[in-house]
């Protein structure tokens, strides 16, 4: 299928305002564009581009005094298979995991492991490694927690939400990191696009989404335990420990929100009319 997304957003700013944006396509996912992914600025800025330690695409820039506005529009391609599901994928042990993906098995900002720890071996000790066990955690954070755009708190971590049983979706996918982690299995998390597409829409306002991914059986699977169903058409943005590896916007110096809307919807074509033969 094809994918239209993108998004508006602006910026307030009374000074120059250094920003760092994860607004692009995670690289991953770039050779699946169907026309060219253009950050556009109102007014223009210089911009530029690299690659940071989690291989997220980052687009750096001074905005003005007096404000600014991203904005982007583009088609993508996507399976549109649903997220898979396998359950006989394996948890592997600790020893044998890759170099690269110890730094998912660690505590992170938002992702309070030590608070945590002993919870998580009460609730799943008794349950299959592996793809069940993660499923296990999944299905406890989606009951565990309530949706609830109006209780986000940017500084929340995964113990509180558990503690205070509301949050958005950063906070699912915290908390279900962090459980994945105390029983040693790597989880990081993510951030992107991810429509209503293949479901009755939903009548939460369109945003960004949060999920995250467990490292089973050598690869990365995609778990959301806000829906906790497999969905269609996720497209990952960027990738890290946990939000303050994600941050959509990072500005240094105050930035606050004026104008912020996402789109990202199935291109469902129309077919041409047949065409009839003259007498």
């Amino acid at each position: 299928m094809i994918i239209r997304t993108g998004y508006t957003i602006a910026l307030d700013t009374v000074r120059p305002t250094p920003m760092n944006l994860l607004l692009s396509v995670h690289p991953s996912r770039e050779a699946d564009l169907a026309t060219p992914e253009i950050i556009a600025f109102d007014p223009p800025v210089e911009a530029h581009h690299h690659i940071d330690g989690f291989g997220n695409r980052c687009t750096r820039i001074v905005a003005p005094a007096g404000g600014i506005t991203m904005s982007a529009d583009f088609l993508i391609r996507d399976s549109g298979l649903h997220d898979p599901v396998v359950p006989q994928a394996r948890q592997f042990p600790v020893e044998a995991l890759p170099d690269d993906v110890l730094v998912f098995l660690m505590g992170s900002r938002y992702c309070d492991t030590d608070k945590l720890s002993g919870l998580a071996w009460s609730q799943f000790g008794g349950t299959p490694e592996g793809w069940a066990r993660v499923q296990a955690i999944v299905d406890y954070v989606h009951r565990r927690l309530r949706f609830d755009y109006q209780q986000a708190d940017a500084t929340r971590s995964a113990f509180e939400a558990h503690e205070q049983r509301v949050g958005v979706c950063r906070d699912f996918a915290h908390l279900s990191i962090a459980l994945c982690r105390c029983m040693n299995i790597p989880a990081r998390y993510c951030t992107g696009y991810l429509g209503d597409i293949g479901i009755a829409p939903l009548p939460d306002p369109m945003d960004f989404s949060a999920w995250f991914e467990v490292y089973l059986d050598g690869r990365w699977y995609a778990f959301d335990a806000r829906h906790n169903e497999p969905r269609i058409g996720r497209i990952p943005m960027a990738r890290g420990r946990d939000a303050t590896d994600c941050a959509l916007t990072t500005s240094f110096g105050p930035a606050p929100l004026r104008l912020f809307e996402v789109h990202t919807d199935e291109v469902v074509e129309t077919p041409a009319p047949a065409l009839t033969r003259a007498a």
